[in-house]
């Protein structure tokens, strides 16, 4: 006999069958994720993923291609990023410099470690924060669980996964207590909650003006419930 879903788990599923089985992610290093996370501020993913690509095939990706690189190239690729590209050009370089003097420029290897020492390890790159640590554990496939990005975590709270708290760290951990117990340990069920959540959050259930006639799982959210009864 099949297992009876827990909450959570029907909640992903049925969006899995609005969206479409989500693509995996391409960028799965944890080195390339930091990369790909600063290389680019406040645009959409199609731009972030030029700016990436640009970074890849001019400077190179390696803690050293970037040290070497000159101001020139890596200003040129940031700009393709949106705003203060300079800015991003010296945060490249502050993540080639800890990932040599810190890791000897083998992140991945040092990901190696427990849990906590691990994302420890990330949160000393610039732009990485306990979210963005566990994302890039997620999708190196080296620790499950779920990480939320600010879109997904907004998901989470307007179905009733959690709650509002003063600051966004209690907020997620809120969340993720909230489903402790509901999900699979498995790191291809995990990665697609974390798209599935973050696609949701950006198309549907936005942060102004949600769309919550279309949305999939409205009869199950919180936050919709308490729409109609303030109407």
């Amino acid at each position: 006999m099949r297992k009876a879903q827990k909450p959570f788990q029907t909640v992903v599923e049925q969006l899995k069958a609005f969206y479409g089985p989500p693509k995996p992610p391409e960028v799965t290093d944890p080195l390339e994720m930091i990369l790909l996370e600063n290389v680019a501020y406040l645009v959409d993913d199609q731009q972030r993923e030029q700016a990436f690509a640009a970074l890849r095939a001019r400077v190179g990706l390696s803690p050293v291609n970037i040290l070497s690189a000159s101001e020139e190239d890596l200003s040129d690729v940031t700009r393709l990023g949106g705003m203060h590209p300079d800015a991003r050009a010296g945060k490249l370089r502050t993540i080639a410099q800890i990932a040599l003097q810190e890791f000897e420029g083998d992140l991945a290897s040092a990901m190696k470690q427990p849990a906590a020492s691990a994302r420890k390890s990330l949160k000393k790159f610039p732009g990485i924060g306990e979210p963005g640590a566990q994302k890039i554990l997620l999708f190196a496939r080296i620790q499950p669980a779920l990480a939320l990005e600010s879109n997904g975590l907004r998901v989470m709270i307007r179905l009733g996964f959690g709650e509002q708290r003063k600051n966004y760290e209690s907020t997620y951990r809120s969340a993720q207590e909230a489903v402790d117990g509901q999900m699979e340990k498995d790191f291809d069920w995990l990665i697609a909650a974390h798209q599935l959540l973050r696609q949701h959050g950006r198309e549907l259930c936005k942060n102004a003006q949600p769309r919550c006639k279309q949305c999939p799982v409205s009869r199950s959210c919180r936050f919709f419930k308490e729409k109609l009864r303030d109407v």
